[in-house]
């Protein structure tokens, strides 16, 4: 990970490449959603807490930290509201999702070819019920996913069985 990149495109690019998470949905995650325990540290996506590298929760630690200490004005969450993990202007609104794109792609991080490479190797590896439950894609999308990662899998199985 190129420590050179501003935080947010870090993690914005990490949610992406390692979960799939399209960035109109990142944007709106907040800090609630984070949580650590004995076991490590957690993001819930949806419903799902989902175990998190430890790089990657020491990224988002800091940037809770960052963004709390960038309210001046006072709180920015409330019990309604809670705090965004990437406020935007003002810092009760979200970082704009097309903004954030263009920043990635600027930096050489194309945010759609990565999505798509995560969601097909999960495809591969998980139902798509799973999927669909844990990352907030629909389950037609997950299932079609899954059928593309099987006949790659089958094609190549096939393949390497022939040669045997």
């Amino acid at each position: 990970m190129d420590a050179s990149l501003p935080l947010e495109l870090r993690i914005v690019g990490v949610l992406i490449r390692l979960y799939g998470l399209p960035v109109i949905r990142i944007v709106h995650l907040t800090t609630d959603g984070f949580h650590q325990d004995e076991r490590g540290a957690y993001f819930t996506f949806d419903k799902n807490p989902v175990l998190l590298p430890p790089t990657l929760a020491r990224l988002i630690e800091q940037q809770i930290t960052t963004g709390r200490s960038r309210a001046a004005l006072g709180p920015l969450a409330t019990s309604e509201h809670p705090e965004l993990l990437l406020p935007g202007q003002p810092a009760s609104r979200p970082r704009s999702p097309e903004v954030l794109s263009g920043q990635l792609m600027r930096h050489g991080l194309p945010t759609i070819a990565a999505r798509n490479t995560a969601l097909f190797g999960m495809a591969g590896e998980l139902p798509p019920i799973i999927i669909s439950d844990l990352f907030g894609v629909h389950r037609n999308t997950a299932t079609q996913w899954a059928s593309l990662a099987q006949d790659s899998w089958a094609g190549y199985l096939a393949a390497l069985r022939a040669t045997e």
